[in-house]
């Protein structure tokens, strides 16, 4: 190796190094920016109580209820659908225009803003439907959004396994079907994880879309009765009430103690997904 060329090869590894440092350091000044803003305002109290002007509290019981019944309700629905998708898609369509007009629609349809899809949802499942502004009309928007993301994750890990697993099973005597779900998904299933852990990140901190149809209501429901009609009532995410408490109504702090507890959901599904991928590698290995 000639003089000159150990020269860029050490310029080209110090720039590699010198982005990997800024995108760490990115990474730790926006967390402890956001903690040391909004950590004193996170405690019991605003974990367990909603809002009140006469009671004399803040909290976010309520967000953190439609959040979650948001994300059920979402995943419920787009997880098999998009599971199916991809294995229709890679196992059984036939590769041609079908396939390809496929693809290409659901690489187009996670590249479209989040707004067009709240107002999509907004004039369909909210005017058309007569959902209006309800969990439900922004569960069903949300599928719209994700579907695409479960579906190509799920694609590409199918196509991580190996031929000879498919042809052996074959060879053996097993169904196309029971091939599928025997050998296929449970080699595949990191992938498959890894796609709709992402989904539930991506609905966590969604907020354009569900300002168009999901609303803003922050009560807690009463009672079991009242959980069961949550998905038909009013309901706003921690991300819609952050946007609110920065904006409408000026309330840094609950800004920022909101985005404490959005950064740790994402700390959360994050170490999820490498303890979730880790462990069923290790059992594809036994």
């Amino acid at each position: 190796m000639t003089k000159s060329r150990q020269i860029k090869d050490r310029l080209t590894a110090f720039f590699i190094y010198l982005c990997s440092a800024f995108s760490v350091c990115l990474l730790v000044g926006i967390i402890c920016y956001v903690f040391a803003k909004g950590f004193k305002t996170v405690n019991w109290e605003f974990l367990t109580s909603v809002t009140s002007v006469l009671k004399g509290t803040v909290g976010i019981a309520g967000n953190i209820v439609n959040t979650l019944i948001i994300i059920f309700i979402t995943m419920i629905i787009a997880t098999p659908i998009g599971i199916g998708s991809a294995i229709f898609l890679n196992e059984y369509a036939k590769p041609g225009r079908l396939v390809t007009t496929i693809e290409y629609a659901t690489e187009t349809l996670s590249g479209i803003p989040s707004i067009i899809f709240g107002l999509f949802g907004m004039m369909f499942f909210g005017e058309k439907l007569g959902l209006g502004y309800s969990i439900l009309t922004g569960s069903l928007t949300l599928i719209l959004m994700v579907l695409s993301l479960i579906t190509r994750n799920t694609q590409e890990a199918l196509k991580t396994v190996p031929d000879s697993y498919r042809s052996g099973a074959i060879s053996l005597g097993s169904g196309k079907w029971h091939m599928i779900r025997t050998i296929l998904i449970p080699s595949a299933m990191p992938g498959i994880i890894t796609g709709v852990i992402l989904a539930v990140g991506r609905i966590v901190g969604e907020s354009a879309a569900l300002l168009f149809t999901a609303g803003s209501a922050k009560l807690l429901p009463k009672g079991i009765e009242g959980l069961l009609q949550k998905p038909m009532q009013s309901g706003g995410t921690l991300t819609i009430q952050m946007y609110l408490s920065a904006t409408s109504e000026g309330d840094f702090d609950t800004a920022f103690g909101i985005a404490v507890v959005l950064l740790i959901i994402v700390l959360i599904i994050n170490l999820s997904t490498k303890v979730l991928t880790g462990h069923f590698d290790v059992s594809r290995k036994d």
